[in-house]
């Protein structure tokens, strides 16, 4: 009873009628968001709880405009269209590459790509954790890096190439090696973290990236990415382990395969801390897993 009482007051609150959601679609949302972020098994409790700590408008915004509603469209151009671009600018230092920084995430966002007919808006992957500002904060930088990572790559390709070298042949891989069950504990873990956080920790352990300039990008203080870097270090350790005896490993056994060599891994680390990348909880799938093992 409660839980519904919410949903209607959230419902008002958010207008999401106003942006073309009913009240199943917006209830609908709101399931997606827990499914993301609780376990299978949470109680109404519990989703009352974390639906209190979304930012439930924002969430209902892109929402709406992932789905294409005009007037969320024009909600979002009124709040966000110049934000866009000044945080493009505190980007990219340059008004021509700001513009097109804003534009191509832009297009994004609105989805010009198509999926099995279908239009893949990046909105539809905002969580509500954080809020929508900063998520594209976030869009923005990874955007950013990414192309500024192909550009990179290219220049580098085609120097190596006018001076003859020779692309050694893959060798045979190690991986196999390696526990399957690791593997995919990492996976998992690193896919379930919130966008920022993936962009976070990219930018630092692959992209080698200082404190000071991820600082610089997302418009915070140097220690506020220290604290960030430290944190979410400690807390992937801790969740990679509980996922691990989740399927199956004793503690001593989890401990043994957490310390071996990250090269004899088959993650794609950089996939796992994709922008885009979308995983349902860690739970759910160890649940689904040992249902159709029954």
């Amino acid at each position: 009873m409660a839980l519904a009482s919410s949903m209607a007051g959230y419902y008002e609150k958010t207008q999401a009628a106003q942006f073309g959601l009913t009240p199943e679609q917006f209830l609908a949302i709101l399931e997606d968001a827990a499914a993301r972020n609780l376990p299978a098994s949470a109680s109404p409790s519990q989703r009352l709880e974390l639906y209190g700590k979304l930012h439930i408008e924002d969430l209902a915004l892109a929402r709406a405009c992932a789905a294409g509603n005009e007037n969320a469209w024009q909600a979002f151009m009124l709040r966000f269209r110049e934000k866009l671009y000044d945080i493009a600018g505190f980007i990219t230092k340059e008004d021509s590459s700001a513009r097109e920084l804003a534009d191509s995430v832009y297009a994004d966002l609105y989805g010009t790509r198509t999926r099995e007919g279908e239009r893949v808006s990046k909105l539809a992957f905002y969580t509500g954790r954080g809020s929508l500002e900063g998520w594209l904060r976030t869009v923005l930088a990874q955007q950013y890096v990414d192309t500024y990572r192909k550009q990179r790559r290219l220049v580098s390709l085609d120097e190596e190439s006018e001076e003859g070298a020779q692309f050694p042949a893959p060798t045979q891989d190690s991986h196999a090696f390696a526990d399957a069950r690791l593997e995919r504990a990492i996976d998992d873990e690193l896919r379930s973290l919130e966008p920022q956080d993936r962009f976070i920790l990219a930018s630092y352990f692959l992209d080698k990236r200082t404190l000071a300039e991820i600082a610089r990008t997302l418009s915070v203080h140097e220690s506020t990415i220290s604290r960030k870097v430290d944190k979410l270090t400690k807390n992937l350790r801790k969740q990679i382990l509980r996922n691990l005896a989740g399927l199956g490993m004793g503690r001593r056994e989890a401990e043994e395969a957490l310390s071996a060599d990250a090269r004899d891994l088959a993650v794609d680390v950089r996939a796992s801390l994709a922008q885009d990348s979308v995983a349902t909880p860690f739970s759910e799938k160890v649940a689904k897993a040992q249902k159709g093992g029954s």
